[in-house]
């Protein structure tokens, strides 16, 4: 599979390494793409740099992770090329609200298939869980067939267990301030844990 990271911070540059090391052919991006090349040139797996725009056309799925207060603008620069394609999300809103940051970038971008992922435990907590029993569960949010496999997929192929957790609006659950954030949650354990957590979405 073909995907674009538009934002390699923390999170975003270890999601594209992992996807390489998975097998997925990858294009990492940020506003300075020249400062990427330099630090991807220093060894690992090797990964394509690309402009914004060009890395959202590259991927077949889109892993979006910029900080929450550059993700309108990264949206802006890919209008025209994220029609119909899969965006996983994996931001967290600075403010916490009653419409989840998803569903915010559902109204900046409704062309796109959503997904949430990826957000609710730090990179470092991802990196220890990886791949070990009992797998960690990583929460999908997404109201589009497409959208919830590829991102499944995905989860899958780097080493966790995808647990569906509802539409767009139970986003707010794995969000800044919701019960799932900063939760590390075995597999087995998921239910229980979000059946728990529903009783607070309103």
């Amino acid at each position: 599979m073909r995907i674009g990271v538009i934002g390699a911070g923390q999170l975003g540059g270890t999601l594209a390494r992992w996807c390489v090391e998975s097998g997925h052919d990858v294009a990492v991006t940020s506003r300075h793409p020249e400062r990427l090349r330099t630090e991807f040139a220093m060894g690992g797996p090797p990964l394509r740099v690309m402009s914004i725009p060009e890395a959202a056309s590259f991927g077949d799925v889109v892993i979006f992770s910029p900080n929450w207060s550059s993700a309108h603008e990264a949206i802006e620069m890919t209008r025209g090329v994220i029609a119909d394609k899969v965006m996983i999300d994996a931001t967290n809103p600075d403010v916490p609200d009653d419409i989840s940051g998803l569903e915010t970038l559902i109204d900046w971008a409704p062309e796109a298939h959503w997904a949430k992922a990826f957000n609710t435990v730090p990179t470092e907590v991802l990196s220890r869980r990886r791949g070990h029993d009992p797998l960690l569960a990583e929460y999908v949010c997404t109201d589009q067939r497409d959208a919830r496999e590829a991102t499944s997929r995905i989860i899958r192929d780097l080493g966790f267990a995808p647990v569906y957790a509802g539409g767009p609006h139970a986003a707010l659950l794995t969000e800044t301030g919701g019960p799932l954030q900063m939760r590390e949650v075995d597999v087995k354990d998921a239910t229980d844990v979000l059946a728990e957590a529903l009783t607070v979405l309103h």
